[in-house]
């Protein structure tokens, strides 16, 4: 089986180093890293604007290059979220957490370098599971009804709510304000448009580009707007400095095990984004810390978890999105839909009917990371340059992009509208101590969540019990309960212990 597996791998590096199929596969990983960094653009914008390109090209260098722009991205996101607080990929929203507070305290170079090995540590584990891992992973992944992604998008949520810096209970509220503003618009089951207030531009969602850039890009701009100093605060980076130490290299490899295998059990569930990858790995980097309150304030785990997680997770989710046709992101749909253009069918027998195809991207994916390292060595020089700009003409520009970007994906100017309200209401979270991150989480999983209870609830015939009389669902409700009761455990031991440490600060 391993034999078989390596002979295949080595047909496909044949196919993806054919010279047409290597040059759109390096065209596709440097279309995909240069709109990443782009504050308002992203991978879905970029594949939505090339798909129409793919009609007149042959399928294989077609998906290479759409592929290439999909994880492309992943790597210029991370570039946006560290030095400018842009999550550009709502995965990226877990990264500013800690990479933009490292760019503030001079540490931006630090923060690339560490997502940039990071991510291809991961993304090489990623590829290594789908060679050799793809039949089991698409067994697990049949197993996961309805009930069982209730209760693991559930658990998501409940992680989601500890990422406050501060109390957890303004952690729920957040995650609620996300479950709310993910219900928005017309509900699926029985066409009524919920919570649209009468306006017909709310019928369809509220726009998540402009949720994620409004409370995080323009909420930041609103913040500091008097600010004239650099981001960096005038430390000059240097090359090496985007080389961590090896200390650095050590205190932030665990933290990239554990982001890789999160992304790699995500990655086999289909219907799962790489959202809740990135906020379960920074969860639980957070929890198991013995510093949880450097988090937030530029801990390396914090950049190197979020990060791993999304690149494995972006790797492996070509497993049941090829394997079963089941996409886990708007992304992976218009890929999905890319292969039907070419008149191929995703499903089991992908891999035998059209083996030149599977094993070749699967091959691209190694060569095309090879490629964003080697682009990205001298290339992040120039990122990092942004660190010099002065905050007054740098803001504005992202601005601008933001605008643009986020017109541009419906051509609609009442979701720029939204980026402002958005952003105005990320700043008087952010001056009230509220930490936005939690709404990301909720919008996202919140439609997910409704969709997969009601399903239970269908095929149960309302009957509660189907949650626990599934085991692996069980085991989800068992590790929510955990955490909720852990919640009050910690908050009654911090209760208990604040006497004795005022006690302590008075006798000295």
């Amino acid at each position: 089986m391993i034999e078989q597996s390596l002979l295949n791998l080595m047909q496909g590096f044949g196919v993806a180093l054919q010279p047409h199929n290597l040059m759109w596969s390096f065209f596709g990983v440097l279309i995909g890293n240069l709109i990443g960094v782009l504050p308002g653009m992203g991978a879905l914008s970029a594949i939505s604007l090339l798909l129409p390109l793919t009609y007149t090209m042959h399928p294989i260098p077609a998906i290479l290059m759409l592929a290439g722009i999909f994880y492309g991205s992943q790597y210029g996101g991370a570039i946006g979220a560290i030095l400018l607080n842009l999550p550009c990929h709502p995965p990226h929203a877990v990264t500013c957490l800690d990479g933009y507070p490292m760019t503030r305290a001079g540490k931006g170079g630090t923060a690339l370098g560490i997502t940039m090995i990071s991510s291809f540590f991961a993304a090489s584990v990623g590829i290594v599971v789908m060679i050799f891992a793809s039949p089991l992973l698409v067994r697990v992944a049949f197993s996961f009804g309805p009930a069982e992604l209730f209760s693991i998008m559930l658990l998501g949520l409940l992680a989601g709510a500890t990422l406050s810096k501060g109390s957890a209970l303004k952690g729920v509220a957040m995650t609620a304000i996300g479950l709310l503003l993910g219900i928005v618009g017309t509900d699926v089951s029985s066409g009524v448009m919920r919570f649209t207030f009468g306006l017909p531009e709310l019928s369809d969602k509220v726009e998540l580009v402009a949720l994620a850039l409004g409370l995080f890009g323009v909420a930041e701009f609103l913040q500091n707007v008097n600010r004239m100093k650099v981001i960096g605060g005038g430390t000059k980076v240097r090359l090496r400095d985007m080389r961590p130490s090896a200390a650095e290299l050590k205190q932030s490899f665990l933290p990239m095990v554990r982001g890789t295998l999160v992304g790699t059990v995500f990655g086999a569930m289909p219907g799962t984004g790489p959202t809740i990858t990135t906020f379960i790995a920074y969860a639980i980097e957070k929890r198991i810390s013995k510093k949880p309150e450097r988090f937030g304030h530029g801990a390396l785990a914090g950049v190197a978890a979020p990060e791993a997680s999304s690149h494995s997770k972006t790797q492996v989710d070509f497993i049941p999105t090829m394997s079963l046709g089941i996409p886990g992101d708007p992304v992976m749909a218009l890929i999905l839909g890319a292969l039907l253009i070419q008149g191929i069918q995703p499903g089991p027998q992908l891999i035998s009917e059209h083996a030149d195809l599977f094993w070749g991207l699967i091959a691209s994916f190694w060569i095309g990371n090879v490629l964003l390292v080697i682009l990205n060595v001298p290339l992040i020089g120039v990122w990092v340059k942004l660190l010099q700009v002065p905050y007054r003409y740098l803001y504005p520009s992202a601005l601008f992009f933001i605008a643009v970007g986020v017109y541009s994906t419906n051509n609609s100017l009442f979701e720029v509208g939204e980026v402002l309200v958005f952003g105005i209401a990320g700043a008087i979270f952010a001056a009230l101590d509220f930490h936005v991150a939690p709404v990301l989480l909720g919008y996202v999983l919140g439609p997910m969540v409704e969709e997969y209870f009601r399903r239970a609830l269908l095929q149960s015939h309302g009957d509660m019990m189907v949650f626990l009389d599934h085991p692996i669902s069980a085991a989800f409700i068992a590790a929510s309960a955990l955490l909720i009761a852990g919640q009050f455990f910690f908050r009654a031991k911090q209760a208990r212990q604040a006497p004795r440490r005022a006690e302590a600060v008075s006798a000295q």
